[in-house]
This record gives C-alpha cells, structure tokens and sequence, in this order.
C-alpha cells in the first residue's frame, strides 16, 4: 500500500501543474543584499514554494520575467491611509509602485480602534497587506483632548491601558508625531511610559521627531532616550535635515544613530526620496496657539494681542530659517478654495494683491486656516538639499518610505511621492545617479523593514515565505510624478504579487484584493 502510494505521488507531481504559478527567466534579487542571480520561483498556497531550475510543465500558470527582475515586494514602512485605504482599497498609487505591504498608524495619527479599523478593511477586502501602530496623539486626544498639559496620574493610566489594548488587537508598534499636536505638549517621560507598554508586547517606537530643523539633533537625542530607558527599538521616520543654515549636518545626525548602535541600542531611519516633505498648514504656527481645541484657536487668532504674538513667533521661525518669505511653503490641498493649490503662501498673496511683505504673509496663513474652519490644509514645504538625501540615503540602516496615503487621483496638488516613491529610488538614485546598487535599495525596501516591524514571513524572496513579489525592468522604472504634475503612476513595474495573487499584470490593475492585515507579536485573538 505504502509503495502505491508513493507511486501515485510521484505520478501526481510528475504530470505537471504542481504549482499554482511559475516565474521564469527572471534575475532573482533575494532582498538579502546579495547579487542578483538567474533562477525560476514557483509559488503555492500563496507562498514561494521553490526557488531554482523548475519545468513549466509544473505549473498552472508561467510569467516570463523576460530577464527582468524578481524580487521581494516592497514594505513601506511610514504611511497614512486610515479611511483613505477604506475609500480606494485597490491602492493603486502603492501597487503601481511596487508595494505590496503598508505600514499605517505613523506620526501619532492612528486608528483608535484597530480591531474595529482591521475588521472593516477584511468586509470589504484590499489589495496590499497592512500592519499599524497605534499613535499616540490619538490616545493622547481620547483621555486628554488638546490640554497643554502633563497627564494626571489616572490619565497617565488611562492612555497606558489604551496602548496595552492596541497592541493585544494587533499594532506592531506605538508611533509619534511630537511636532503636531497634542503631541508637542507631551513631555519625555510620558512617551516613556507608554513605549514601556509597547515593549512588553514586542513593539517599536516609531517617531516623527519633535524637530526636523534647527533642533533636529536634540530631537534624535530625544529619540534615542526614549528608545534606551523604555528598552524598545526605535524607528525615526523621514529622517532629514529640514532647515538650509544647517544642511550638510546629516554626517552628524546620521552619526548619531550610528553612536546608538554601537551603544547596542537597536535604532533605524526611514526617508523619502525627496527635498520637500508634506504636512499641513498648522504646523508652521506655535503649537501653544492650538492648544484646547479649535474654537480656542480661532478666538486666540481673533485677538489683537494674542495675533501679534503668534505672528511674531512665526516671523522668527522664517529669520531662523534663513528663509526671505513663505515661497517654500506649497499648498497641495485648500478645502475652501481648490484655486489656490500649487500655489505658494508668497504666490497667493500676490494674487490677492496684498502687501508684499513677511507680515502679511503671515497673516495670510491664519486667515487661510480662519476660512477653511480650521480643517486641514495640506501643504508641501521645499526646505532640504540633494546632498543631505543621498548621504542618509547610503546609510545602511535607512528604509524607504512615501509618508502617504492612499491618493485620489487628479484631486488636489499632493507630494509626488504619494505615487513614486520606490521608483524614485531605482531610477534616479540606483540607475542615474549611483548612490547605492539595485541589491541594496531593494532590501532597504523590503527585508530591512520585515525585520524591524517583525513581518516574520515577509520580505525575503525564500520557500516559506509569503509570495508578495515583484518583476520590474531596471533600465526602464521611473518615477513619472512631479511637484507640478504629481498625479501620475510609476513604470517599470511589470508584475505585482500579494500572497500569490496578481494585483499588477502587465503593468495594469487587476482590480484583485488579496490584502491580509498582519499582526503585531502582542495580537491576542478573539476569545484568546
């Protein structure tokens, strides 16, 4: 019996289709690091089942990669696409680019329910996978509102157990965003304590830093802080050096974390490829003038007195910046006028024909915040150099990342690395500009971030794995976004994968939502 059996198993797997899917002729870039290599992938059950020489007759299905390469799907480690993923869960501005995991919940802006948050995104399915952190301006918000205060003890508690019940539904890590607020009023030892939390459940403390400019190695020191007492690994998003008297310090900064390492402090740094980064208007006006809400904020900008402050502190901001005007600050999107995006703060107030000075300008960016009901007004600031992207981008512990959501295409003026992010890099830094190989920026997109989210079965083209992958022609992926015209997808990428599924197939959507959402090492499941 046991000899039949045998035999008709290997009758079985000789007449062919063994596996659901077979890639071929393809250069197999492993996301280790390594050279690149020519061998076939076959996949099964959603996962890579074989790498090597394998006959097409053992297969379903055959994608020739045509001498292209195959690799590990990216993981882009900083993104926002709460409620956006729920809107447009194809996410074709990160499929296009060649993602194929999502990791949310950054800059202290989350879900507050991520049981809620991953329970509604598997109703309706989604195309790439996706892990979250919990933020902790919104806990911050649920127990505290905008108080510009330290937390009482029982609030203190309070956000703690909120973090703690975070990481059991399933966050990977616990995020801040310590220039935005609430979280600006936030001390040390408050983030402290509830990276602490975290910590016993296997997280990372990932942080948008208190600043990005002057004060940025205070900031990293902070960060660093944070990581040694709470014993956590830390992850400093978009690194960079935003402020033009100091450019040329990333030598320094990125010194530091190096310093952290040596010390035997697990730190790591993101970065997108770009010199602007994107956030929203506010974050260029004193955090104490937002404090308690927005009905406090309008009647602090409503005040003569109060107004001058602000606009004298925002005037100084631009002096230490070494910046003449708001040419710099670029809206990407205005609620209340559509007219004004792409357009800069200085460019407005020509338009509306107004003194050409730094003060009405300044005045300009509340009245702007005054009409828009202090909705969000998102913004593209231009504030770094080349030479400081490359110089954190050849540090071998930095990931890429686009800082963006889920992009509806044709609205507003957003950043262009909401849709070029990876492409950016293998074109332009890989291809043209020679800052590291296609090995590296590859493993910087995909076993680099699994290893520090903990995406145990991701990020490495190896049996056993997930089958998230990609095929795409070196010699021809770009990036197609630009500031000026910034809705446009990447190409060059051929095929992508997420757990076995084609998503990409010849370069186009297939409309399929394979997604899986993936689980923090704390995840406690239902009736566990």
């Amino acid at each position: 019996m046991k000899h039949l059996l045998y035999f008709l198993f290997i009758s079985t797997f000789a007449s062919g289709q063994s596996y659901d899917l077979v890639i071929r002729n393809g250069r197999v870039v492993d996301g280790t690091g390594n050279p690149w290599y020519y061998a076939d992938v076959a996949i099964q059950n959603g996962k890579v089942a074989k790498i090597g020489p394998i006959p097409a007759t053992d297969a379903k299905t055959v994608i020739d990669a045509k001498n292209q390469i195959v690799a590990p799907g990216f993981i882009d480690v900083h993104t926002h696409v709460e409620g956006s993923l729920q809107d447009r869960p194809e996410a074709e501005n990160f499929l296009y680019d060649g993602v194929t995991t999502l990791v949310t919940g950054n800059c202290g802006s989350s879900a507050t329910n991520l049981r809620l948050f991953y329970d509604s995104l598997r109703t309706s399915g989604f195309s790439p996978n996706l892990a979250s952190m919990i933020g902790h301006n919104t806990v911050r918000l649920k127990v505290m509102k905008m108080a510009f205060r330290e937390p009482t003890a029982k609030e203190q508690a309070e956000m703690e157990a909120l973090v703690e019940q975070a990481m059991k539904d399933g966050a990977v890590g616990i995020s801040t965003g310590l220039i935005y607020t609430p979280g600006t009023y936030a001390r040390t030892p408050e983030i402290v304590n509830l990276a602490k939390v975290t910590a016993r459940y296997g997280g990372v403390y990932a942080s948008h830093m208190r600043n990005e400019g002057q004060d940025v190695k205070k900031a990293i020191a902070e960060a660093i802080q944070i990581g040694r007492e709470a014993r956590i690994p830390v992850e400093i998003s978009h690194f960079k050096v935003a402020s033009k008297p100091i450019w040329g310090s990333s030598v320094e900064t990125v010194e530091m974390v190096e310093a952290a390492r040596r010390e035997g402090l697990d730190v790591t740094v993101d970065q997108y490829p770009y010199t602007a980064s994107s956030t929203s208007l506010s974050s260029i006006v004193p955090s104490w003038a937002l404090a308690d809400g927005d009905s406090a904020t309008l009647a602090r900008f409503r005040d003569p007195a109060t107004r001058a402050k602000i606009r004298q502190e925002m005037l100084e901001g631009l002096k230490k910046n070494d910046r003449k005007n708001y040419e710099y600050a670029v809206v990407a999107y205005y609620p209340a006028d559509t007219t004004f995006n792409g357009l800069s703060i200085h460019k407005i107030n020509q338009t509306l024909n107004r003194k050409n000075s730094t003060e009405t300008e300044a005045d300009l960016v509340l009245e702007l915040m005054q009409k828009a009901a202090m909705r969000r007004i998102q913004m593209v600031y231009h504030t770094m150099s080349e030479a400081d992207v490359a110089t954190i981008m050849r540090y071998p512990n930095t990931m890429v990342a686009s800082d963006a959501g889920v992009a509806r295409f044709q609205s507003g003026m957003p950043h262009p690395r909401g849709y070029g992010t990876n492409a950016r890099v293998l074109g332009r830094y890989v291809r043209e500009q020679k800052v590291i190989p296609v090995e590296e920026a590859i493993r910087r997109m995909s076993s680099l971030p699994a290893q520090r989210f903990k995406l145990d079965d991701r990020g490495l083209l190896k049996p056993g794995f997930a089958a998230d992958l990609v095929i795409f022609d070196e010699k021809t992926v770009s990036d197609k976004a630009t500031y000026d015209q910034p809705h446009a997808y990447s190409s060059g990428f051929s095929y992508v994968l997420v757990n076995g599924v084609p998503v990409i197939e010849n370069g186009k959507h297939t409309g399929k939502r394979p997604g899986q959402v993936l689980m923090g090492k704390g995840y406690v499941g239902k009736g566990e």
